[in-house]
């Protein structure tokens, strides 16, 4: 047996789970970013406009905003373990039913597969988030950080080789064949979640019932509103309306808006995992607020960049990653407080009520990219980012000082 396999068999059995579910994690964002780069490229290619192409997410956030709050009072009912593995599969199902001739793609269709992904997704996505915290003593919120930070700093590394994988698969195969590929990764990954993932894993103590769904919770409540204008604010420009303006404005093939868009994200979960060394150990609603302030000149900057048609070329992607590298910190500081907030039982359900708001963020953002771009144009998109990132700050504001629990 190799001297690593034994290594891994010998940690502590709350680390062994914690890589499973990183593993897992990092599998399906794999797949999650390239599908996505996938959709937004082929889709151009095939003549869809910016409206359209946003269309084909909307189910996909829409079924986002319902899973997280149904998905966190299941998972405290029969365990994150098992949410966990219905999202991979749900995945592997909405790859396939892609995997059909060109002529019956259409918007409808590809809206309902991407429905099914929307909820694979954040069932996954809040399974793994809030399985971390049973796996650390309430007493060490320094590694609840830290740990939080790399699981979620990796998965968007994972997500921007996903955004290049997308592209590099439609550059050297069929769309058929490069999610038909990808379905056969994910199925691989479930069959060792359903049988490595600790059967009781995040399950609650007491049954939570159905009412429980919405957060009664000042804290989680707030923050939920911050975060929603800030992914908001995010994907109202990133979405669908910059690799579109990269396709048709710089004329860019699909190797190079996949790439670039890759190599932020990739940037972007870097910096992530890296945001403890960045900001203090234990991080607070006051820094959250701060870090928002810093991050609304970055959409500004760039929107009069393009407004004076100041070296656009040149000075888009450099202040590209800028916003990446303070999104990633704002997104981080986000991360770690709302699992802070979150009740130590049942877990899953603040959790899953704050991605709720996470992704009805995305859908709003995703819908304004289509529309906002093709109606008036990406400066248009920046200065909208903007105004929501002033409101995701003005409500950190509300946020209790020091109490994070």
């Amino acid at each position: 047996m190799p001297t690593y396999i034994k290594d891994i068999k010998q940690l502590p059995d709350n680390i062994k789970q914690y890589l499973m579910i990183t593993a897992n994690y990092w599998a399906f964002t794999l797949t999650d970013g390239a599908l996505r780069m996938l959709v937004v490229l082929y889709f151009h290619q095939l003549g869809y406009d910016a409206l359209q192409i946003a269309l084909l997410f909307l189910f996909y956030e829409i079924f986002g905003v319902v899973t997280n709050l149904l998905g966190g009072w299941l998972g405290a009912r029969i365990g994150l373990n098992k949410t966990m593995n219905i999202g991979l599969f749900v995945q592997v199902i909405a790859l396939c039913m892609l995997a059909v001739p060109a002529e019956y793609l259409t918007v409808i269709y590809v809206m309902v597969a991407q429905a099914l992904s929307g909820i694979a997704k954040d069932l996954n996505k809040m399974s793994a988030k809030s399985a971390i915290k049973s796996l650390i003593p309430a007493s060490e919120q320094g590694k609840l950080y830290r740990w939080v930070a790399k699981l979620t700093g990796s998965k968007n590394t994972l997500k921007g080789v996903g955004f290049f994988l997308g592209g590099v698969l439609l550059s050297l195969f069929s769309f058929k064949t490069a999610v038909l590929m990808m379905a056969a990764l994910l199925f691989f990954v479930w069959l060792c979640s359903i049988k490595q993932l600790a059967k009781d894993l995040g399950k609650s103590k007491n049954k939570p019932k159905f009412k429980q769904l919405l957060s009664t919770n000042r804290n989680v409540n707030l923050l939920s509103a911050a975060r929603l204008f800030l992914f908001a604010a995010r994907d109202v420009w990133f979405v669908v309306a910059l690799p579109v303006y990269l396709a048709k404005v710089f004329n860019w093939n699909h190797w190079w808006v996949s790439a670039v868009l890759a190599l932020w994200v990739i940037g972007y979960g870097i910096v992530q995992a890296q945001s403890p060394s960045i900001t203090a150990k234990m991080p607070s609603s006051q820094q959250a607020f701060r870090w928002a302030v810093i991050l609304l000149s970055t959409p500004v900057i760039i929107a009069l960049t393009l407004h004076f048609d100041f070296y656009v070329k040149q000075l888009l992607l450099i202040e590209l990653l800028l916003f990446g590298v303070l999104f990633a910190i704002n997104s981080a500081l986000h991360s770690y407080l709302i699992v802070s907030y979150a009740s130590a039982d049942g877990t899953s359900l603040d959790v899953g009520f704050y991605y709720a708001a996470n992704a009805l963020g995305r859908l709003l953002g995703t819908l304004l990219s289509g529309w906002v771009y093709q109606v008036y144009g990406l400066e248009a998109c920046l200065w909208v980012s903007a105004c929501c990132i002033a409101m995701a700050a003005l409500i950190t504001v509300k946020l209790p000082v020091n109490d994070t629990n």
